[in-house]
């Protein structure tokens, strides 16, 4: 029973600890002391939850927690009776019953929005901005950051430790900035969003192929920025982007989870309506952009929707897809770009071109360990019908990767690269 209460309470805490952070945030003013008064409120539950059972509103309970510790500290703090006053009489005379629904506020005054916003202040570097707020609102350990970023986890984490102090000693407001400091900071807060979105889409360590609710909060904060910032095309095009590829979700797993890749799945489960939202959502974008280049994130949502429009996937215009990713390679200079790229001229073109442009990747150091290099090669040099070769790149994806599903995806590829060598 004590082993089923700890799975659901780590089940609840990936669910609740962004908002429960971003709560305490607005309370003490402060993530660094938010978080760990989340932290916290985690070991409350740890404690209470496996005798008591747990409660009926778990991210309530945790909320409370957590805030009843904020009161702890704000009373040993020198500055209590002004600190009080703000979080209100009633909190420290008559703290509420554990359970009581916590109000959420989904309009554009959203805790999570604002807490986005404070992460990608302009005070910080872009990469501690991205780190922090993939911490704080994807809930990710710093060891899954630091495969995203591509970069050892130690150098992650004193990235984190340093951007939460940055943070604290520039006494950085709690709120959604106004007017140019909005448009300033805009270009960081779309690439947290959708590194907290990818993340959720592949999962970079786990059990599990997808974090679906990574992708829903992803998701509704680029709405929300989408109504805040309506004559960006940008923030549309990023709308777009999340939409569709969230439309494959059904799609990219089988009844006991495994991944089945973009060229297998059954389109028919793909989510209509949201490929309408995010082809809505793209036509908007350009209607904006008028004779302007488009930015990454429309040109991103441009190929999604090549692969929306196609009914089955040899119907793809992958000759398109090779020239958006073209564009995008001079518009985000990228070797995660150009490794896509090389999957675009492949299709359209044959392996031999892709390989060509494969080759050449091989020499980026920040590639060295990214598993989806041998992945791509391994693919290219089957169609080659060089399947040893393939075999051996299949393995070593398969030996860098972090999520076991998609390991066990690798070594499957690599135990087939022998069945074209039999009569």
């Amino acid at each position: 029973m004590a082993t089923d209460t700890h799975r659901a309470i780590e089940a609840v805490w990936r669910i609740e600890a962004p908002r429960l952070i971003a709560g305490l945030t607005g309370l003490v003013r402060d993530v660094g002391v938010a978080e760990e008064l989340a932290q916290d409120a985690l070991v409350a539950a740890l404690e209470q939850w496996p005798a008591d059972g747990v409660p009926r509103n778990p991210g309530a309970w945790l909320m409370t927690a957590g805030k009843r510790r904020a009161i702890d500290q704000i009373r040993r703090n020198e500055t209590f009776r002004r600190k009080i006053a703000e979080v209100g009489r009633d909190l420290e005379e008559s703290a509420p019953d554990i359970g009581v629904l916590v109000a959420e506020d989904d309009g554009i005054g959203d805790d999570l929005l604002r807490l986005v916003f404070v992460a990608c202040h302009p005070v910080l570097s872009a990469e501690g901005r991205a780190a922090l707020t993939l911490r704080l609102l994807g809930g990710l350990t710093t060891d899954e950051i630091a495969r995203a970023f591509l970069v050892p986890e130690p150098t992650m984490a004193q990235r984190i430790v340093r951007a939460k102090k940055t943070l604290s000693n520039a006494r950085v407001p709690f709120e959604v900035p106004q007017g140019g400091e909005l448009a300033a900071r805009l270009g960081s807060v779309l690439e947290v969003v959708y590194l907290i979105f990818n993340e959720g889409y592949s999962a970079t360590a786990g059990d599990d192929w997808m974090r679906p609710a990574l992708c829903e909060e992803a998701m509704r904060l680029g709405r929300i920025l989408a109504r805040l910032t309506p004559r960006e095309p940008e923030v549309h095009g990023l709308v777009a982007l999340m939409e569709i590829q969230a439309s494959r979700t059904p799609a990219r797993t089988g009844p006991g989870g495994a991944p089945i890749l973009l060229a297998d799945q059954n389109r028919s489960r793909w989510d209509q309506l949201l490929i309408r939202r995010g082809l809505a959502a793209l036509e908007r974008a350009e209607a904006l952009l008028g004779h302007a280049q488009p930015g990454p994130y429309v040109l991103q949502a441009a190929i999604a929707a090549c692969h929306a429009r196609a009914r089955h996937f040899p119907d793809t215009d992958w000759e398109r897809i090779a020239r958006l990713y073209e564009q995008l390679a001079q518009a985000m200079p990228s070797p995660v770009v150009e490794l896509n790229r090389a999957v675009a001229l492949t299709m359209a073109y044959g392996p031999e071109t892709g390989l060509a442009l494969l080759d050449q990747l091989m020499a980026f150091p920040a590639l060295r360990n990214y598993h989806l290099l041998p992945s791509v090669r391994g693919d290219f040099l089957a169609k080659l019908g060089r399947h040893a070769e393939a075999r051996a790149e299949f393995e070593r994806a398969a030996s860098l990767t972090r999520n076991e599903r998609e390991r066990t995806l690798l070594l499957g590829r690599a135990a087939a690269c022998d069945q074209p060598a039999r009569p």
